[in-house]
């Protein structure tokens, strides 16, 4: 297997640290802020594993005081029965079989149309030129927004998305978001059309409907949840395959190894690094006893690399025979949105081998650096610099 020079460091010494905690002290003692209590942080996959399976031990009520302060009342910091019964009315929009109508007319034209701008030169600077503005397109297409609104969209969505370096700046992105949803989401209850908004506008199980306000607060955490997530996987994927050029060769001549790849990268570079979970109980986790009302930090990070459940976890394979990570979570919260994830990962991947010939790196750029944009996420690779034949 061959890895080329060139690659940052991808987080690679923060993993060494998870590994040390794997080994010497899986469930670590966590003191959070003042007024919070103290917790543990988790690094076992099967750990992990556990606690998003099990929701009436732990909670994730937790994320009343930190994500729906900026979104609104949003699934992710509910429990059932209140949970399932919001995520029934949302999740038909987002089956697999009803993204796959996306695949072509929206996702496939907004990476061609990306791509058209740089094709000819034969270099592109694949984060700014292509990964960043690529979902936060595919969204607004499929959230049915008008196109002359979507520069101010994505202006919003970066917003919102960098709101952890720039709390005012993401609050009022917040709160502009929900006025103009408001606008949109009126429109569709009085005309629906083929858009993800009209699905939830017209959601209806057992009499029961999604309200604005739930609307408005699922539309925003789609912004951090999708399209954060894929404009992070794209480039790192992109990277690893750069940097191992015989699995890159691999997957250019095959295509039937990209769900492998995708996944592979995933695996490894999961973009959430926490989430958290509240203890219902007294409970105890690997032999330590926690107290009811302790946060249950899980690194899923960590628990990606896992060495009781990969060999040689820390190196990318694109062949490595497929075992369930931890990167879209687990049990009844496992992400909403995962089909439309590696839906655009695919799609993407394959529109830029296909596009871009003898892709390669180049050279005389200033070497790609890993940039912090928000907190609980592994850093962002801030550019990525290729070569190609036109």
């Amino acid at each position: 297997m061959v890895t080329e020079r060139g690659a940052p460091d991808l987080g690679e010494s923060e993993h060494r640290l998870f590994a040390e905690r794997r080994r010497s002290r899986p469930v670590w003692p966590q003191s959070l802020a003042p007024g919070t209590g103290d917790g543990v942080t988790l690094y076992r996959f099967d750990d992990c594993a556990r606690i998003l399976r099990d929701p009436q031990t732990f909670s994730s009520r937790g994320y009343e005081q930190g994500v729906d302060l900026v979104m609104g009342r949003t699934i992710l910091s509910m429990d059932d029965p209140e949970h399932k019964s919001h995520r029934d009315l949302v999740a038909p929009a987002f089956h697999q079989r009803v993204l796959t109508a996306w695949t072509g007319d929206v996702i496939g034209a907004v990476c061609e149309d990306l791509i058209d701008r740089f094709q000819l030169s034969g270099r592109a600077e694949l984060v700014g030129d292509f990964c960043n503005e690529f979902p936060i397109r595919v969204t607004a297409h499929m959230l049915g927004l008008p196109p002359d609104d979507h520069a101010q969209f994505q202006r919003w969505s970066m917003e919102l998305i960098g709101i952890a370096g720039d709390l005012e700046t993401g609050f009022a992105a917040s709160g502009a978001l929900r006025d103009y949803f408001a606008g949109i989401v009126s429109d569709r209850r009085r005309s629906p059309r083929r858009d993800v908004i009209s699905d939830l506008v017209t959601a209806e199980i057992d009499g029961q409907r999604l309200s604005d306000e739930a609307i408005y607060s699922f539309l925003r955490l789609l912004l951090p949840a999708g399209v954060e997530t894929t404009s992070r996987a794209i480039p790192t994927l992109m990277l690893r395959l750069l940097t191992h050029s015989d699995q890159l060769r691999a997957v250019v001549a095959d295509r039937k190894l990209v769900p492998g790849s995708i996944e592979e990268s995933l695996r490894l570079d999961v973009p959430v690094v926490y989430i958290s979970r509240l203890a219902t109980r007294d409970v105890e986790i690997a032999g330590v006893p926690v107290p009811k009302g302790a946060f249950v930090t899980l690194c899923l990070a960590s628990a990606n690399r896992d060495e009781s459940r990969w060999a040689e976890p820390d190196r990318f394979d694109i062949h490595r025979p497929f075992q369930q990570h931890l990167t879209f979570a687990a049990g009844p919260h496992m992400c909403l949105g995962q089909h439309l994830a590696r839906m655009e990962i695919t799609v993407a991947l394959n529109a830029l081998l296909d596009r871009l010939p003898r892709l390669r790196l180049d050279p005389d750029a200033a070497p790609s650096k890993l940039v912090q944009h928000s907190g609980g996420s592994m850093p962002a690779l801030d550019s990525l610099q290729v070569l190609f034949d036109t």
